[in-house]
């Protein structure tokens, strides 16, 4: 039998909201032929806590869970995190020298510090090392700390580290094409490299939608979704400003349903009552309540800030799964090209509140054309990210 080694920094855990990539993953090969066990943090990067689990949690997987120690930090993008990650990488070194050696460690990035000490020991090891690269360091905090020069000088030991690990993979998986192409402009021996988004499985999406649809919404009001972090990474400001001017030109019944939670969801709260829009924050939820408010919306918005890394992400895959057509302002190409080759929204120009009012309005006014997008984006999500289709490469690469 293989013994498989899965590295996730950044995961659920039983009892944790969420859909989780790497445990659909485990759960998922084949233990007839395959041991599997899934390394992570005792600290939950969503809720900023430490996580304790019970003995039926535990046993309640069909794979092994080993969770190590890790301090843990309240922000995001602090000295504290990056201190923190530096601890849960020497707790795992520490781990790996005393576990029995794995045939294969599928490796997700980042953390970037986490993810080294594993490169290096498959290498030491002559163990297969599979990438899974779920975002870009450093350039996700070069979009918070943007000073020409200054910022290429103080990530570049963060840059070196990155491409240290992407050199190191035998295979790369991403979530995105544009994150596959970064990690081959270093990768010169990695004989495969795939993107698969993060995606859902539509099946069990389906069935939570029905389990969970049945909420109150008035007839006469126009849902606009956003699901996700509250976070710098995310415009909703301009969100709020298109939305106002929306009420400005009489158009009073368009409710922003904003589901998720962040660093910066006190001040979006605080910049939405200033602006007084009709808005609904749910908090963070229940991946199940989440898609029954999903389904109930009418349009789905998808405001990442200018210059933000991020390329294909979960929410992309929820929106579509929801057949929801999209008001999109994310810079990344390979999403507005999804958008255009699919019919399935409108890209925006980013950071424009106006622009932003215009197209929404269009689609407000329109409803032939929001239930076309709706088919087509459903379609995008049968195609693109349903993860009973597209995971088999990744279980398939893993296992063979």
């Amino acid at each position: 039998m293989k013994d498989i080694l899965i590295i996730a920094h950044f995961t659920q855990v039983p009892g944790e909201a969420g859909n989780g990539r790497f445990h659909y993953i485990a759960e998922k090969i084949d233990k007839k032929y395959s041991t599997v066990e899934v390394v992570t943090t005792t600290f939950s990067h969503r809720t900023k806590k430490q996580r304790y689990l019970s003995k039926e949690q535990y046993e309640s997987l069909s794979y092994k869970l080993t969770m190590l120690e890790e301090p843990g930090y309240k922000k995001n993008v602090s000295l504290k995190r990056f201190y923190s990650h530096f601890i849960m990488g020497k707790s795992l070194k520490r781990y790996l020298k005393y576990r029995n050696k794995p045939d294969i460690i599928y490796c997700s990035v980042p953390s970037l510090d986490v993810a080294k000490v594993a490169a290096t020991f498959a290498k030491e090891n002559d163990i297969k090392f599979i990438l899974d690269i779920q975002d870009l360091w450093p350039e996700a905090f070069k979009m918070v700390f943007n000073i020409p020069y200054i910022s290429d000088k103080l990530f570049y030991p963060m840059e070196k580290k990155a491409n240290h690990i992407y050199k190191a993979a035998d295979e790369i998986i991403a979530v995105s094409q544009t994150y596959v192409d970064r990690a081959l402009e270093v990768n010169s021996k990695c004989r495969n490299a795939y993107s698969v988004f993060l995606g859902t499985e539509l099946t069990n999406f389906d069935i939570l939608a029905m389990k969970n649809k049945n909420i109150e919404k008035p007839k006469n009001e126009i849902w606009l979704a956003y699901a996700g972090t509250l976070g710098h990474s995310y415009d909703l400001t301009s969100a709020i400003d298109a939305l106002c001017i929306l009420q400005k030109k009489g158009i009073n019944n368009i409710k922003f349903v904003i589901m998720g939670d962040g660093p910066l969801k006190s001040s979006f709260e605080k910049y939405a009552a200033e602006k007084q829009i009709n808005v609904l924050f749910t908090g963070r939820l229940d991946y199940g309540k989440m898609v029954g408010i999903l389904v109930n919306c009418d349009i789905a918005i998808n405001p990442i800030s200018k210059g933000a890394a991020q390329s294909i992400i979960n929410k992309h895959g929820d929106y579509a799964a929801a057949g929801l057509p999209v008001i999109n302002t994310q810079e990344s190409l390979e999403y507005r090209d999804l958008v255009n080759e699919y019919q399935m929204g409108i890209n925006c120009k980013n950071n424009d509140a106006e622009n932003l009012a215009l197209n929404l309005q269009r689609l407000y006014v329109d409803i032939d054309q929001r239930r076309t997008m709706g088919i087509n984006s459903r379609r995008l999500a049968e195609e693109k990210f349903n993860r009973s289709i597209t995971y088999k490469k990744i279980i398939d690469l893993i296992t063979n």
